[in-house]
C-alpha cells in the first residue's frame, strides 16, 4: 500500500511554506518594476537640485538647501508611508509616496517657469516623498525572506534602481532640450523624467503588489504561532519565564540603535559629498553633461553592488559589512578632497567609492534592523528609522553649501570621510556587549 500526503499539503512543502515563496517570488518582481521607474525619479533632484537653486538665487551658500529640503520632505513621508504600510500595507504605503514624489516634480517645473524661489523649495519638499518610498520599498522585499536570506532580498530591489537611476542624470541634456522647446527652463527637464516616472512607479504597485507582503507575512506568522501553540498544549509543555525577556528587548534595542546609526552616518556623509560636487565641477568650467556622468557613475555604485552586498551580510552579519562602509566612505573623501577640479575620471572615481560605501552601509544596516525588530512594529520602527536617515540627509545637504561657501570642497569631502570613522568603535562596542 503507498501513502500519500494528506490533503492540501505536498510531500516536501508545507503549504503555508510554498505560499510564503510564490509570492516572495512575485513581489521582488513587481518591486523591481517599480524601482527601475523610481530610480528615474531620483536622478532630478540629485543632479539639477542645487544648480537650479544656485541660478534663482545667485548664491552657492544655499545651493545645498535643494538637498536638505528633499530629505527633510522625505521625513516627513517616510512617518506617513511607515504608518500606512502598518495600518493597511505595504501597496497603499509605497504607492501614495510615489504620488506625492510626482505631484512635487510637477510643483518644480512649475516653480522654474515662473522663476518662483519659494515655490521651488516647497516643491522639492514634496518632492521628497518619491526619495523616502524608494528607500521604504527595500522593507517590502524583506517582509516574506527567509532569515538567512533577507539580506539578498533587500538587495533584489535596491539593484532595480540601478537602470533607471543611472540613465536618469545621463538624460540631462535631451531632457533639458525638450523642456526648452516647451517653454520650460532647461535645468527643469529631468523633473519632467522625475515625475512620469514617479507616477508610473506608483501604478505598478498600485495594480501587482498582491498579496501584500507585510499583511501576509502577518497573517503566516500567526498561523505558525497559532500551530505552535496547540503542539506545545498537546505535549503538556510549560514555557519558563526569566530575564530572557528582558535581554530579548534590550538585544532588539541595541540592533535598532546600530542599524540606525549606521544608516544614518551613511547617508550624511554620501548627501553633502554628492549635493556638492555638480557645483564643484561647475565652477571648474564643466558643463551638465560632465557632471551628469560623474551623478550617474556614483547613483550606479550606490546600487548596482547591491546582489554582491547582499551575500556579504547574509554571510559574514551586518556588523562586519558595516565597519567596511566606514572604511570605503573614508577613502571616498580623501579622494575626492585630493582631487584636481579638473579631473573628471578622480572625481568619477571618488563618487564611486561614495556609493558603494553607501550601499555597503544601506544593507547592513537594514538587514540588522529588519532581524531585531517583530513583525507587530516592524513597518512603523522602519519609517521611524527612515526618518533619522533622512534628517541625516537633510543635515549633509544643508550644511554642505554652507561649509564650501566658508571653506572648500575639498574640506567637506575630507571632513565627510573622518566623520564615516565614527561606525567603527559603533561596531566594536556592539560587537563586544554581545
Amino acid at each position: 500500500m503507498t501513502s500519500t500526503a494528506p490533503t492540501g499539503r505536498t510531500a516536501s512543502i508545507p503549504d503555508p511554506a510554498r505560499v510564503q515563496v510564490q509570492a516572495q517570488t512575485r513581489i521582488l518582481r513587481v518591486l523591481v518594476a517599480s524601482q527601475i521607474f523610481s530610480g528615474a525619479g531620483l536622478a532630478a533632484g540629485v543632479t539639477v537640485g542645487a544648480l537650479l537653486a544656485r541660478d534663482m538665487l545667485g548664491s552657492t551658500g544655499l545651493a545645498g538647501l535643494p538637498s536638505a529640503l528633499f530629505t527633510a520632505g522625505s521625513a516627513l513621508a517616510a512617518i506617513g508611508v511607515g504608518r500606512i504600510s502598518q495600518a493597511r500595507g505595504r501597496h497603499p504605503g509605497l504607492a501614495s509616496g510615489y504620488l506625492t514624489g510626482a505631484i512635487g516634480s510637477a510643483g518644480v517645473i512649475t516653480a522654474a517657469v515662473l522663476d518662483n524661489p519659494v515655490l521651488l523649495f516647497t516643491a522639492l519638499f514634496v518632492y521628497g516623498a518619491g526619495s523616502a518610498t524608494n528607500l521604504q520599498a527595500r522593507y517590502a522585499g524583506a517582509d516574506l525572506a527567509a532569515p538567512g536570506h533577507r539580506a539578498r532580498s533587500v538587495s533584489t530591489v535596491l539593484v532595480a534602481t540601478t537602470l533607471g537611476g543611472v540613465a536618469g542624470p545621463n538624460l540631462a541634456v535631451p531632457t533639458g532640450n525638450l523642456a526648452e522647446s516647451l517653454g520650460i527652463p532647461h535645468l527643469a527637464g529631468l523633473f519632467l523624467l522625475s515625475g512620469l516616472a514617479y507616477a508610473l512607479a506608483a501604478l505598478v504597485l498600485a495594480l501587482w503588489l498582491r498579496p501584500d507582503p507585510l499583511l501576509l507575512a502577518r497573517t503566516l506568522a500567526e498561523t505558525e504561532k497559532a500551530e505552535a501553540t496547540v503542539g506545545t498544549t498537546t505535549t503538556g509543555t510549560v514555557g519558563t519565564t526569566g530575564t530572557t525577556g528582558t535581554a530579548d528587548t534590550a538585544e532588539h534595542r541595541g540592533g535598532v540603535v546600530l542599524g540606525a546609526l549606521v544608516m544614518v552616518l551613511t547617508q550624511v556623509v554620501m548627501v553633502a559629498i554628492m549635493t556638492m560636487t555638480p557645483v564643484h565641477m561647475h565652477d571648474h568650467g564643466h558643463g551638465t553633461a560632465a557632471s551628469g556622468l560623474v551623478i550617474a557613475i556614483h547613483v550606479g555604485a550606490m546600487y548596482l553592488p547591491s546582489p554582491l552586498t547582499g551575500r556579504l551580510v547574509d554571510r559574514y552579519g551586518g556588523m562586519k559589512i558595516a565597519a567596511a562602509s566606514g572604511a570605503t566612505l573614508l577613502a571616498a573623501g580623501v579622494l575626492a578632497a585630493a582631487a584636481p577640479g579638473d579631473s573628471v575620471p578622480l572625481l568619477a572615481l571618488a563618487l564611486a567609492l561614495l556609493g558603494l560605501g553607501w550601499n555597503f552601509g544601506l544593507v547592513a544596516g537594514t538587514a540588522i534592523i529588519t532581524d531585531t525588530v517583530p513583525l507587530a512594529t516592524r513597518a512603523r520602527t522602519q519609517g521611524l528609522v527612515d526618518v533619522s536617515i533622512a534628517i541625516a540627509g537633510a543635515t549633509g545637504g544643508i550644511t554642505s553649501g554652507v561649509m564650501v561657501a566658508a571653506t572648500s570642497y575639498p574640506a567637506l569631502a575630507l571632513t565627510g570621510g573622518v566623520l564615516s570613522l565614527a561606525l567603527l568603535p559603533a561596531v566594536a562596542a556592539t560587537a563586544y556587549r554581545r
